[in-house]
């Protein structure tokens, strides 16, 4: 019987790369392993950090040293290089897309695909810029009737304006959401760009960082709460996981304590009463079909104790996906083993386009 081949992308352009890749290695060696050796072969493609495409060989070391190239081994991309032109393509049965962040989680590289008429692992083009514009998420959530924390979207031109405007921009955000509050860049994931703000000057600094890296910025009232994961799988009926929970001991969950090993704890399932744990996996759901996800997604929330109020976070739609990562162990509790669950996620895949594996 012939075997499904599937174009495995990681890397690309943005912060979370290595991440890209690591989550990559996994995925690679579930669909090397058990029935799927039997089903799938894997043409592992890889986007370097300029944007350029490489697929066989080339793609495969990066893939087994588990690192990006060293910049002298990657060729400068051209407007060329930054297509998938390589002579594998035409046998690409549907894409994995494995890219986190800007370029690959937007809706860019799902656009691609789209034009290309090939089939594709997870949301489309909508849901993907939906979930990873954080203003665009949020409207989408409140429109749904979905509880959140109270939150302003800022422009970057009120950021770096004239001394009159930027005063001002921070004088409504202290008067609105007060301290402690989270500055954060709408369209970036793995918490880069995000900071805490306790004082006036805390704010300034953490606007003007979050502008450096996007145009669109979002603000957050700080909140005193548990956070608890969901992950979801599926297309039109999507469910969703036993929950899960992160414990740390630093101000935010931000990038060094989500990847440094020891700086994190995850309890799953997480340890929260039975109407809390349904009422969340009810507004996982209803958070992915807001927005229009597919296959795949990781929905955080805030649980408040103190009140039981139950806030949502944001809703990952291409989360991390390595052994240790959130998505797949909370799965892994609810009965699906890592190599069905990418075994799944490809056969969503192909519904969604109406096409069928071979």
């Amino acid at each position: 019987m012939a075997t499904v081949t599937v174009g495995l992308v990681f890397g690309g352009c943005s912060g979370e790369h290595e991440v890209s890749i690591r989550s990559a290695q996994a995925i690679a060696r579930a669909l090397a392993s058990g029935p799927n050796a039997d089903k799938y072969t894997v043409l592992p493609v890889y986007i370097s950090k300029d944007g350029g495409w490489q697929a066989g060989p080339a793609a495969a070391a990066v893939l087994e040293a588990g690192l990006p190239p060293q910049d002298s081994a990657v060729p400068a991309a051209t407007p060329r290089l930054r297509l998938p032109q390589f002579e594998q393509v035409d046998a690409i049965d549907i894409w994995f897309p494995v890219l986190h962040g800007p370029n690959g989680e937007d809706g860019t590289v799902q656009g691609l695909f789209t034009l290309m008429q090939q089939p594709f692992v997870g949301s489309g083009v909508l849901g993907s810029a939906v979930g990873m514009d954080k203003i665009a998420m949020k409207t989408a959530f409140a429109q749904a009737g979905l509880p959140q924390v109270k939150y302003l979207a800022v422009d970057r031109s009120e950021v770096w304006s004239n001394p009159c405007v930027f005063p001002k921009l921070c004088d409504r955000i202290e008067a609105e959401l007060g301290y402690p509050c989270f500055v954060k860049p709408a369209n970036l994931g793995s918490s880069v760009g995000i900071a805490r703000a306790t004082t006036r000057k805390d704010l300034e600094a953490a606007l003007d960082n979050a502008a450096s890296y996007d145009r669109r910025i979002i603000v957050e009232t700080g909140v005193v709460a548990r956070e608890v994961e969901c992950a979801v799988l599926g297309n039109d009926n999507p469910r969703a996981s036993v929950l899960g929970e992160i414990t740390f001991q630093s101000d935010f969950y931000d990038y060094d304590t989500k990847y440094t090993s020891g700086q994190s704890q995850h309890t799953i399932p997480a340890q929260v009463p039975e109407a809390v744990s349904r009422r969340i996996r009810e507004m996982a759901v209803t958070a992915f079909q807001a927005v229009d996800a597919a296959g795949i997604a990781r929905v955080d929330f805030f649980f408040v104790e103190a009140t039981g109020d139950i806030l949502i976070n944001e809703i990952n739609t291409l989360p991390g996906f390595t052994a240790t990562s959130m998505y797949p162990m909370m799965w892994e509790a609810s009965g699906v083993s890592f190599g069905e669950l990418v075994d799944t996620l490809i056969e969503l895949g192909f519904e969604r386009t109406g096409r069928v594996s071979e």
